[in-house]
């Protein structure tokens, strides 16, 4: 007889799959000195998004580490939908794209 398949624990999902489930967001706090120094850039975090929808284990991809710490701050106060495959919530892998401007300040 054939094996039981294994449960799905985690799945690596595409940004816009995630996005759409994102039920709460906090905009970053634009870090002090980065704006005194007209530092603009784009973070790039690697995200774990829970079977309770709540963000953990967040790593720094790709961005400027003055502006890092803003995005990673923001992120993990971000809540999801839980993310549900054959009726059982998995955790997911995302990659999360913060974009600091100073037009947004």
């Amino acid at each position: 007889k054939s094996p039981m398949p294994t449960p799905v624990k985690r799945m690596r999902i595409a940004s816009r799959v995630a996005e759409a489930n994102l039920i709460h967001d906090v905009p970053p706090q634009y870090p002090t000195e980065a704006g005194r120094a007209r530092i603009e850039g784009t973070v790039v975090l690697m995200a774990v998004i829970g079977t309770d929808g709540s963000v953990k284990d967040v790593r720094v991809e790709s961005g400027l580490p003055v502006l890092a710490q803003a995005a990673i701050d923001a992120v993990k106060q971000w809540r999801y939908k839980p993310y549900v495959v054959n009726g059982e919530p998995v955790e997911i892998d995302s990659r999360i794209t913060i974009n600091f401007t100073l037009s947004a300040i």
